[in-house]
């Protein structure tokens, strides 16, 4: 009896261990090395064009001279239907919305996959783009549009970034590339990027739609995701990626390179 309690205690722990092994991945040196340079080229171009159109709203000028053309020309666009459809969207990539979908997302593959480093690492980023958007609204403290123009009811709170946006694209492109980083086929990551950006460019109009949020609140969400898709892409390499000859630590990374 004894024995099979123990044996019982055992599994389990072996099953919460396993868990939380991290499993490698092999590649060739070039492969790995496209990874960092990608993962470097995302961060400087997201923070660079963060910067720009900062330093653009915090002047009122550069790229900012859009924002109210835009927001006049989507209020020509306004009728009954389009608001609807708008409206649902935002609820989805809302903060109640979206974080349910994150919730399920992040625990459902956190419990089927055989480890959790990936659902950890979607969980880590988009709880930093939840920081990163109240520092940085809260540091700007840029206003909104008109109150009169809001279709949804009245938001006070900051405008810039737009919280609904980072949220979006920080869930889609960032699962996208945990998905697709372990499948070798690069036409279906095309397809899932692809996929990814039109959900963001839908999650972002209908915020511009319904007039909470202008489009330079947006385009800074969009620069911020892409510094965070670069240091998940920089982490997951750095913790996953493995060129032949290099030591490995997971069981089933070392079955697969025929290590002892």
């Amino acid at each position: 009896m004894a024995e099979q309690e123990t044996g019982k205690s055992s599994g389990w722990w072996r099953v919460f261990h396993d868990k939380f092994v991290v499993e490698e991945r092999y590649m060739d040196v070039e492969a790995r090395r496209n990874l960092y340079r990608t993962a470097v080229g995302l961060m400087v171009f997201g923070a660079v064009l963060f910067i720009f159109i900062l330093v653009s709203v915090l002047q009122h000028g550069g790229i900012s001279v859009v924002d109210e053309p835009v927001r006049s020309w989507l209020v020509t666009l306004r009728g009954e239907p389009t608001t609807t459809i708008m409206i649902i969207l935002a609820i989805v990539f809302g903060p109640i919305g979206l974080p349910i979908i994150i919730l399920v997302v992040t625990v459902a593959w956190g419990l089927l996959a055989k480890h959790a480093w990936r659902p950890m690492v979607l969980a880590g980023a988009m709880l930093t783009g939840v920081i990163l958007a109240q520092l940085i609204g809260r540091t700007v403290e840029r206003h909104r549009p008109p109150v009169d123009l809001m279709l949804f009811g009245a938001d006070s709170t900051f405008s810039f970034p737009s919280g609904h946006v980072l949220g979006a694209c920080d869930f889609l492109l960032v699962t996208t590339f945990l998905v697709f980083s372990r499948r070798k086929n690069p036409k279906a990551a095309v397809v899932g990027f692809v996929v990814a950006g039109i959900g963001i460019f839908f999650a972002a109009v209908s915020r511009l739609y319904l007039g909470y949020h202008w489009t330079t609140d947006a385009l800074a969400s969009l620069s911020i995701s892409f510094v965070i898709l670069g240091a998940v892409i920089m982490l997951d390499t750095w913790r996953t990626a493995r060129i032949p000859g290099e030591q490995v630590t997971g069981e089933l990374s070392k079955q697969e390179s025929g290590a002892d």
